[in-house]
């Protein structure tokens, strides 16, 4: 017996010990695959410029893509954009012809100072192209210049400036906003105004909602300088609760968001003493809210575009210009706070969120346009639909923050009134309009009446 458990031990530790080497030489040519002195140099903190992640793109591939000029180098190798580079080139002779003595070999000198830290901006980039960062930046500055009507004697670029704004605003045609500084300082005249100033004087000219200028540092980018202007005079909220008692009645649950056709819900509850009973709640969509008696409102004084108010059975929202660049600045603003880590509140991704429940077909969309809330330069009111209902695809949400979190509750909340409901219906059928009023307090009479004189007939019978 003995002895059989011997043999058995060392019959079992052969195929071991051979398991052990090839797991030694697997190891050894793992070693040449993966160089680790690559993995020591790795580092995402410095990237500000990313390529879209496919959860975003496969909603809208078009929406992230340029279709007139590149800019920076993701995009430099598409042929259908070939046509720009000589436009580049007549912009680079004007920015050198502005200040005596610059040339192509001092601006070169310049963007290689300059060129390690713009690399670093950039996703999975090993190597930058200089002429190509030199003519790109030139390129925007002047075309900056020029929209802002700084020399309107010597356009070069007279077809309309909105095509060019579009590309210049997707994530991934990006260039570091420090380059463009350093490109503009150069040039700068005494009374010229700060380059900021600038973006923002044509950002106004051309989007459909408000931004405000004012002296703002650590720029990364043209895109993350047009969401700073919009995040400005934004009202701030408290989005973990009412109380110390409620910090976690209304935690929001939302992981993704609207994920290929999945009923969009947001599930609310109180974690610690109901962990298998969170309530889903869907704020009801506009037509659902008017039929509850909820009002709606176009309120031009607010400051921000995210300032949506509900009080008392009237929701406040700003207008909103839908044009045909509409969906693809939402939806890059989107990509840029979703793929950025130190942006928070993600207020884009949250608004997205909101009018994506607020609107489910045209009959919303309609009821929206006629409250002026909504200005539909696209058409249809079924393209502003379905641009809402299919913006917030592959949309991820920090589950414990949400902006609109009141606003979900309040209009929810309304709408389980039922005295609301039946307000609302003898609104919509008895008093929809002056006429339809009359007629109906006219009736009350008549049957109030009718019902006094058959009392008094009644009574004096009995008599």
């Amino acid at each position: 017996m003995a002895h059989s458990i011997a043999i058995t031990s060392i019959d079992n530790q052969i195929p071991l010990l051979q398991t052990e080497k090839d797991e030694i030489e697997e190891g050894r040519k793992v070693d040449h695959i993966i160089d680790l002195k690559d993995l020591d140099n790795l580092s995402i903190k410095s990237c500000t410029i990313f390529k879209v992640n496919v959860w975003l793109r496969e909603s809208n591939p078009d929406a992230y893509t340029p279709k007139m000029v590149s800019i920076g180098p993701y995009h430099k190798k598409n042929p259908q954009l070939d046509s720009m580079e000589k436009y580049k080139k007549l912009y680079l002779r004007r920015f050198l012809q502005r200040k005596e003595g610059l040339d192509v070999k001092s601006c070169i000198s310049e963007m290689v100072k300059l060129k390690k830290d713009a690399l670093e901006c950039y996703d999975d980039m090993k190597d930058l192209d200089t002429k190509m960062l030199l003519l790109d930046c030139c390129f925007v500055v002047e075309f900056i210049r020029e929209r802002c009507q700084m020399h309107p004697e010597d356009y070069i670029w007279h077809i309309n400036g909105d095509f060019i704004f579009r590309d210049l605003m997707l994530l991934e045609n990006q260039l570091p906003f420090f380059v463009l500084h350093q490109l503009y300082l150069m040039t700068k005249q005494g009374d010229d105004k700060p380059l900021e100033e600038l973006v923002s004087d044509w950002f106004g000219s051309v989007i459909g909602f408000p931004v405000h200028y004012e002296c703002i540092e650590n720029i990364k980018h043209l895109l993350h300088l047009l969401h700073k202007y919009s995040c400005q005079g934004i009202t701030k909220k408290t989005c973990l609760g009412n109380t110390k008692k409620e910090t976690n009645k209304y935690k929001i649950w939302l992981h993704k968001y609207s994920c290929q056709g999945i009923t969009k819900k947001i599930c609310l509850g109180n974690t610690k003493k109901e962990p298998n009973k969170y309530k889903i709640w869907q704020m009801p969509n506009a037509t659902e809210l008017s039929e509850a008696g909820v009002s709606f409102s176009e309120n031009s004084n607010m400051k921000s575009l995210f300032d949506i108010k509900f009080e008392r059975g009237l929701m406040t929202i700003p207008c909103l210009q839908v044009d045909d660049d509409t969906e693809t600045i939402l939806r890059n603003l989107i990509a840029y706070e979703q793929q950025s880590s130190g942006v928070h509140p993600i207020y884009f991704c949250d608004y997205a969120i909101f009018m994506d429940q607020l609107i489910n077909s045209d009959k919303d969309v309609n009821l929206l346009r006629q409250e002026g809330i909504i200005e539909n330069l696209l058409g249809e009111d079924k393209q502003v639909a379905s641009l809402f209902n299919k913006i917030g695809n592959g949309v991820t949400m920090n589950q414990d923050v949400f902006y609109y979190k009141e606003e979900f509750k309040k209009a929810v909340d309304h709408c389980k009134n039922p005295w609301n409901k039946m307000m609302a219906n003898l609104k919509q059928n008895y008093f929809s309009s002056p006429w339809v009023g009359a007629s109906t307090v006219a009736v009350i009479i008549l049957l109030i009446l009718t019902a006094i004189q058959t009392i008094l007939a009644f009574t004096g019978s009995v008599k």
